[in-house]
């Protein structure tokens, strides 16, 4: 028998995560929080049902995934009151998509365990474009037999798909993603700076060393965006910010500084600050904002 699927948050990732899963025949039962985000109709039209409570959706679930925002988010959703360790079955696997750093995944998981059920901290990169398209990248932390047997809808979802280690394990290399993913920007948008200064077309720039030791997916995917002035979001920078808060509370009791990751995390913040304090709602390239004159 088929397994039975829960995806609790379609947002602009969850969404078209379940539409793949169900493309790939999957029966999938999907709640959102906010029942009339946009992301409701992409999993509906795709061919997934629509649960009016997270306790329909999960009740009968072999696996649950879930997919929101901050740590809160995923407590409540997982451990809260009303949240699915309330109402999933027996042994069932739950599977966080979200990003909350290591120290959370391994307290979810201990609790979980403690309720007879399972879990998996599986984090995600390629942005909406990646979800789209199902070609993630999920970094896995859990058991062995749990990753096996969810191995089938990650494929449905992600193109690299890697078990890291034990659970809190994808936590840990998606923060070391995101260190790269947020320095990468800094990079990007000094480079272009430099072929203004220099009188360059910056699109030879990213033709040219794309191809190069200093290319990278920002590089490529990123660098056209800020050129044609779209800054609209894939990732926006307040999510780039919670992530980076993450890193930082990981590393603190660390003698290791990381000036990089602060350098990054000061000039999104300048972002984050301007249009009246909405422009963390734009994506990570809007950055660029922060070397303007």
């Amino acid at each position: 028998m088929s397994k039975q699927i829960a995806f609790l948050g379609l947002g602009v990732m969850g969404a078209p995560m379940t539409a793949n899963l169900v493309r790939h025949g999957f029966a999938v039962r999907a709640w959102n929080r906010t029942p009339t985000a946009p992301g409701v109709a992409i999993a509906r039209t795709a061919g997934a049902t629509i649960t009016d409570t997270l306790q329909d959706a999960v009740a009968n679930a072999d696996i649950i995934f879930t997919c929101v925002g901050d740590v809160p988010d995923v407590e409540t959703v997982i451990l809260g009151d009303t949240g699915a360790i309330r109402y999933a079955r027996s042994n069932a696997l739950i599977v966080d998509m979200s990003t909350i750093g290591s120290v959370a995944a391994r307290a979810i998981a201990t609790e979980l365990r403690e309720r007879d059920l399972r879990f998996l901290d599986a984090p995600v990169s390629g942005g909406d474009i990646g979800a789209k398209n199902g070609t993630l990248t999920i970094m896995v932390g859990g058991e062995e037999q749990d990753f096996a047997e969810c191995l089938p809808c990650f494929e449905a979802m992600g193109k690299t798909i890697r078990l890291c280690g034990p659970a809190g394990s994808g936590q840990a290399v998606k923060l070391c993603n995101q260190v790269l993913g947020a320095i990468h920007m800094v990079a990007l948008c000094e480079a272009l700076k430099m072929a203004e200064i220099q009188g360059l077309d910056p699109n030879l720039v990213i033709e040219v060393c794309k191809t190069g030791a200093a290319g990278s997916w920002a590089l490529e995917n990123l660098g056209p965006k800020i050129l044609a002035g779209r800054l609209e979001p894939a990732f926006m920078i307040e999510h780039i910010l919670k992530d980076l808060r993450l890193v930082k509370e990981t590393a603190t009791p660390s003698e290791i500084t990381l000036p990089g990751t602060d350098l990054a995390e000061r000039l999104f913040q300048v972002v984050a600050e301007l249009d009246g304090g909405e422009g963390g709602k734009q994506g990570t390239q809007a950055m660029i904002r922060a070397y303007s004159p």
